[in-house]
């Protein structure tokens, strides 16, 4: 059995792909020129008010080389449809310009106010313009683009993928900060492979929804501003009607998006998408490199950086039982963000060996699996590094023969790196988990053995509500306070009935709730007052209590949610905008809104029978 902080050792899934339908082809392309560029755009007036101010900052097309069997964007020169929309290998660049489908009768159905201000526009701007998020019409100055890249999926290097149905409108910067603006639906590009480009309703609902609620939970992600309804029939394993959601992020580069021009020994392009990283994302690491006395050299500070971060984001993941589902190197960003949102879940019942994604059979990218895949992936993306790290010009000979092997110096720093991320991860972990215990003054290297893994097997044990049970955590200060709380029948045991009631309990009952009585009496209970009498402003336990709710959310997005309003968004469209209300604004709150209260009610409620363990797939 893995602990929290193990990295195991299981074999690796082979994913085998489908074989392509040629059906979807027919369907969904035509042999004629692409969208045709048009310099008169077709933008309502009270659009064009706000969309003419927007100051465009396409760092990433100006900066890196892109497709040479594209030199000019289809909006300023003609192109043929099968530059634009076939799949093709592209060669020694970071993207290609890309042309968003036409989509019939598209709809705007919802609006994330927090990803409207990150761009400067405020809810009405972004409601106004259906054809836009849509990518009907295009904003002033747009220039869409989508990015190559490669990756290892389920442990098998896949070569060339790319976006394959995302568009880049651009690049914005609002107070300092970059966002690049992407449709996620919008069409064909190069990279679409056997694909059409598109994307379905329930999986855009998900995305939309998932990205928010999780900035809201405090994890690093990339962020949504809209989602888009079309009447587009879209083939997945039946006919389903589209969708596209425009979402955030400070770049879109992935661990992939290194490891495509590594592969073919392009060193060149592979050293200026780092210093591009480093240039926008990691200005510091200059400064680093030049007081650097061990001989790393930026980019080895860049590794370093990107480990920490994706250490961070994992640990994360884990304390609030969210399983990404689908870890390949292509859907890692090298910011250390949560993307590309799939197969993903929160634990219902804590099962670490909790497998989200149904193409997953061998439990690759299982919940507890999850740090160990990143260090995999970090692993791979060290192989881009090297060539970096060592200053390499040419790791292939004339006939495309690998010539380099890297120094000693360089596998001491990426060992060093890579051999840090347990600790990173560890440390990040435990910090998160404390505060979800309560233990917010007093750190103690015992915490870890002593309070937070042994509540973990107690809840293994009788597959206890992860989300409920930590929430429950939270009573357990201002009941304390109570004269006798561990009486027969007393407030401590009151709470672990409702425990009981939202576990499975494959173990016997009484047993269990003795095993977890004794924990709070001998554990929990001593371990917070010692904690509380740290405090500088000796709080009051109801406070304590208080304080933990803030970081012990008591609504999330399980899967038997998100198929709630996937079915209820059928005849209430805006049921999306109230999911994104609760699960963003009110996440930690007992007391919501009148609008909200039957749908907190809801889901905060016990898991339905139909909704135990559901899981999904990468079909999207």
């Amino acid at each position: 059995m893995c602990s929290i902080f193990t990295i195991c050792t299981r074999p690796f899934y082979r994913h085998l792909p489908l074989q392509p339908d040629s059906r979807l082809f027919r369907m969904t392309h035509s042999p004629t020129r692409a969208n045709p560029p048009s310099d008169k755009l077709d933008l309502p007036p009270e659009v064009n008010g706000w969309a003419n101010k927007i100051t465009w900052a396409d760092t990433f097309t100006r900066e890196l080389p892109g497709d040479k069997v594209l030199p000019h964007s289809p909006f300023t020169q003609p192109a043929e449809e099968s530059k634009v929309r076939m799949s093709r290998t592209v060669n020694d660049a970071m993207w290609s310009w890309a042309v968003p489908a036409i989509h019939e009768n598209p709809r705007l159905v919802s609006v994330s106010p927090q990803g409207a201000r990150l761009i400067g526009l405020s809810l009405d701007a972004v409601k106004q313009a259906p054809l836009v998020w849509s990518g009907n019409e295009r904003l002033p100055g747009s220039l869409p683009w989508a990015h190559c890249y490669g990756g290892h999926q389920f442990g098998v290097w896949a070569g060339q993928l790319g976006d394959g149905r995302a568009v880049s409108l651009g690049e914005v910067v609002v107070d300092e900060r970059r966002w690049e603006i992407q449709l996620k639906g919008a069409g064909r590009t190069p990279y679409s492979r056997f694909g059409d480009g598109f994307a379905v309703r329930r999986s855009s609902v998900r995305e939309y929804l998932v990205a928010e609620h999780l900035c809201s939970l405090g994890v690093p992600t990339t962020r949504s501003l809209s989602l888009v309804f079309t009447d587009r029939l879209v083939m997945r394993e039946g006919l389903e009607y589209g969708a596209i959601a425009s979402r955030l992020a400070p770049s879109w580069v992935r661990f992939g998006s290194f490891e495509y021009p590594a592969s073919h020994g392009n060193i060149g392009l592979t050293r200026q998408l780092a210093d591009y990283i480093i240039k926008y994302h990691f200005p510091n690491i200059l400064q680093d490199e030049a007081k650097e006395t061990d001989g790393w050299n930026r980019y080895a500070i860049l590794f370093s950086n990107i480990m920490k971060k994706t250490a961070k984001m994992v640990a994360h993941w884990q304390s609030i039982g969210f399983c990404h589902g689908v870890m390949n190197t292509d859907n890692m960003s090298v910011l250390g963000l949560t993307i590309d949102y799939g197969p993903f879940a929160f634990l219902d019942a804590y099962d670490p060996d909790f497998i989200c994604n149904h193409s997953d059979p061998e439990g690759r990218y299982a919940f507890n699996e999850q740090p160990r895949v990143a260090l995999w992936n970090l692993l791979r993306l060290a192989s881009s590094f090297s060539l970096l790290i060592d200053q390499v010009k040419n790791p292939v000979d004339a006939l495309g023969n690998k010539t380099y092997e890297p120094s000693q110096a360089t596998v001491d720093i990426i060992k060093q790196i890579l051999n840090s991320f347990a600790h990173e991860y560890k440390n990040q972990y435990v910090v998160l988990m404390r505060r979800k215990f309560g233990l917010f003054n007093l750190a103690k290297n015992t915490d870890t053995d002593l309070v937070i893994e042994p509540f973990l097997a107690l809840l293994r044990k009788a597959k206890s509500d992860y989300t409920f049970a930590l929430r429950s955590l939270c009573d357990v200060p201002e009941i304390i306070s109570h004269k006798e709380p561990f009486a027969p029948g007393g407030p401590i045991e009151q709470h672990i009935d409702r425990l009981v009631e939202r576990s499975q309990l494959p173990c016997d009952v009484d047993s269990w709730k003795q095993e977890v009585l004794e924990y709070y009496r001998s554990v929990f209970v001593p371990r917070i007052l010692e904690d509380a009498g740290h405090a500088l402003d000796k709080p009051d336990f109801a406070t304590v209590g208080e304080k933990m709710k803030q970081v012990n959310p008591k609504y999330v997005l399980r899967n038997w949610v998100a198929q709630d309003i996937i079915d209820r968004v059928e005849e209430d469209e805006n049921c999306i905008d109230q999911a994104l209300e609760l699960l963003t604004t009110h996440a930690f709150s007992d007391s919501v809104p009148d609008h909200l209260r039957d749908l907190a009610e809801k889901y905060a409620s016990p898991v339905p029978g139909w909704g135990q363990g559901l899981q999904c797939s990468c079909s999207s």
